[in-house]
C-alpha cells in the first residue's frame, strides 16, 4: 500500500455525481414509507435527489401526503399498495416503481411490524404475523427488486438494535425477525457482488415514532438503555441510509450500521 508522499499523489478517485443533489438520475423504491423511518428516509432520498417509490398496506392518505410532499418540492414520487404477505403483491410493487422511473436503483427495505410479549403468551399466529412481515416479506421485497435493478444498485435492510442486544424481556420473536435480517443482509451482499450492487443493513435504536413514542410508557427505561440517553429520530436514520446508498458508500457492502445511540454496546 502507498504511503506517505506516495499518497499526495494519487489523483482524488472520479465521483459519479458532483452536485448538490447526489442521488439525482437515480430511482428508489423505500418501502412503509407512509411514516416513521420509511416516510424520512423517502423525504431524505428525495431531497438528494432521487426519484422515490413509497409503499404503504393500509393508510394510503399518509402514504399520498409523503408523495405530495415530494412533488412540492420538485421531486417525483409515487405511493404504491403493497402487502409483504402477498409475493405477487410484492412484485407489482416493484414492477410498478421500476416502470413509473424507466428504472431502479436503490431498494430501502424498511416495511416491517413489530411485538412484544412473553414466550408463554405469544400466540401461534402473532408468530406467524411476525415472521411473514420482518422475514419473509423482507425476502419477497429484495427478490423483486434486485431482479428490476441496475448493476451497481444500492440496498439497505432496516434491522433492529435488538438482535444485537436483546436488552429487555419479551422481544424474543421480534429479535429473531430482526436477527434474520441481519442473516439476508450478509447472504445478499455475497451473491450481489458480482452484480456491483451492495447490500448493508441500519440498526436503529429506539426511535421516536408512532410504534414506539418518545413518550410513551418505556420510553424513559429505553432512553436510559442508550449511551447518549435519548431517543434517536426518524430522520438521523435517514441520514445514514443516505450515505449508504451514496457513492460515499461505494466500498461498503455486508455492513451493519449501528445508529442506536450506544444501546447496543
Amino acid at each position: 500500500m502507498p504511503t506517505g508522499a506516495a499518497l499526495d499523489e494519487r489523483k482524488e478517485p472520479m465521483r459519479s455525481n458532483a452536485s448538490d443533489k447526489p442521488l439525482d438520475g437515480k430511482a428508489a423504491l423505500v418501502t412503509g414509507g407512509s411514516r416513521g423511518i420509511g416516510a424520512a428516509v423517502a423525504l431524505r432520498l428525495a431531497a438528494d435527489g432521487a426519484d422515490v417509490a413509497l409503499t404503504y398496506e393500509a393508510n394510503a392518505e399518509r402514504a399520498r401526503e409523503v408523495a405530495a410532499r415530494i412533488e412540492e418540492r420538485g421531486g417525483r414520487a409515487r405511493a404504491v399498495r403493497a402487502s409483504l404477505a402477498d409475493a405477487d403483491s410484492v412484485r407489482a410493487a416493484a414492477d410498478e416503481a421500476a416502470e413509473a422511473f424507466g428504472r431502479l436503483d436503490i431498494l430501502v427495505n424498511n416495511a416491517g411490524t413489530g411485538s412484544q410479549g412473553e414466550l408463554g403468551s405469544v400466540p401461534v399466529e402473532e408468530v406467524d404475523r411476525v415472521l411473514a412481515a420482518n422475514v419473509r416479506g423482507a425476502y419477497l421485497v429484495a427478490q423483486a427488486a434486485a431482479s428490476r435493478m441496475a448493476d451497481g444498485g444500492r440496498i439497505v435492510n432496516i434491522g433492529s438494535c435488538v438482535s444485537a442486544h436483546a436488552h429487555f424481556p419479551g422481544m424474543a420473536l421480534y429479535t429473531m425477525s430482526k436477527a434474520a435480517v441481519t442473516g439476508l443482509t450478509k447472504g445478499l451482499a455475497r451473491e450481489l457482488a458480482p452484480r456491483g450492487i451492495t447490500v448493508n443493513q441500519v440498526s436503529p435504536g429506539p426511535i421516536d415514532t408512532d410504534m414506539n413514542p418518545a413518550d410513551g410508557e418505556s420510553a424513559a427505561a429505553q432512553a436510559a438503555a442508550t449511551l447518549l440517553g435519548r431517543y434517536g429520530t426518524p430522520e438521523e436514520i435517514a441520514d445514514s441510509v443516505a450515505h449508504l446508498v451514496g457513492d460515499g458508500a461505494r466500498y461498503v457492502t455486508g455492513a451493519l450500521l449501528a445508529v442506536d445511540g450506544g444501546f447496543a454496546v
